[in-house]
């Protein structure tokens, strides 16, 4: 993938994850100190019921992250998948009757579809993981 596309993406998705952090998994990350705090205040439970309650505090913001990087891994993926297949065209365009420029072209062609593409996927990735972390903080 051309550099300036790849920068492009990695910014696109970069300030998705910023505003992800920002409005959701700060909120989350506070509430389970917070939990966690609560759970060393009382000092009837035993050590292992402490830890379990800190675990399951710290559950939240587990789900949260594992839930983003799902999502960033499957539009990777997707991405990837894409550019894969605009070099496989343009192998097998390279023949005795094609010029390496026109090849060139094409795979350049193909890739800047895949990221205009992909990149037009990211707000809807976005409300997507927004909505999901809303619900896990209910």
């Amino acid at each position: 993938m051309a550099e300036l596309q790849q920068l492009q993406v990695q910014e696109a998705v970069d300030s998705m994850v910023k505003s992800l952090e920002k409005k959701n998994i700060w909120k989350m990350q506070g509430l389970m100190f917070r939990c966690s705090a609560s759970c060393c205040e009382d000092s009837q439970p035993s050590m292992q019921q402490v830890h379990q309650c800190i675990e399951h505090c710290h559950a939240p913001v587990a789900q949260a992250q594992a839930l983003v990087t799902s999502e960033l891994e499957k539009f990777q993926n997707l991405l990837a998948h894409c550019t894969m297949h605009c070099n496989d065209k343009a192998k097998d365009s390279i023949g005795a009757w094609s010029k390496e420029l026109e090849v060139k072209q094409q795979l350049d062609g193909c890739v800047t579809k895949c990221v205009d593409d992909h990149m037009h996927l990211i707000p809807t990735m976005t409300k997507k993981m927004k909505e999901a972390l809303l619900s896990m903080e209910k």
